[in-house]
């Protein structure tokens, strides 16, 4: 199991994406968890801050395969 943020799939840096890949969870559902944690359960925003800057990126770029910089 390697923990990394996805660049595929992803709606903010691909923190919930990576869980989820790595766990075998659907990516959905993770985000879908994590924002009920935070309305409902009093985890704060900063965890996915902290996850965001310590998950290593897939390096996998997710948007157009035609773009060049």
């Amino acid at each position: 199991m390697k923990l990394e943020r996805t660049m595929g799939d992803k709606v903010v840096a691909g923190v919930c994406g990576g869980i989820g890949k790595a766990f075998g969870l659907s990516p959905t559902g993770v985000r879908w968890a994590f924002v009920f944690l935070v309305l409902f359960a009093g985890l704060s925003v900063l965890v996915y801050f902290i996850a965001w800057f310590l998950m290593p990126s897939d390096g996998a770029y997710g948007g157009d395969s035609n773009y060049h910089a």
